[in-house]
């Protein structure tokens, strides 16, 4: 099960090296706000990339 964990933060790339930091720091306490952060970000750049703004800028 470790080496699933490990293959999977090096085939991540930027994502996984942010994750496995917070891993081996023991900082598992700020992955779910990375996470909420992350899919923040990619609604509001979905949202200004499509006809469905009006009704995701709602949500905010």
């Amino acid at each position: 099960m470790k080496n699933f964990f490990s293959a999977m933060f090096t085939n991540a790339g930027i994502a996984g090296e942010i994750l496995s930091f917070l891993w081996q720091r023991k900082l598992w306490w700020l992955i779910p706000m990375v996470a909420t952060l992350l899919i923040i970000g990619l609604a509001l750049i979905f949202a200004s990339a499509s006809g469905v703004a009006p009704f995701i800028y709602t949500l905010f």
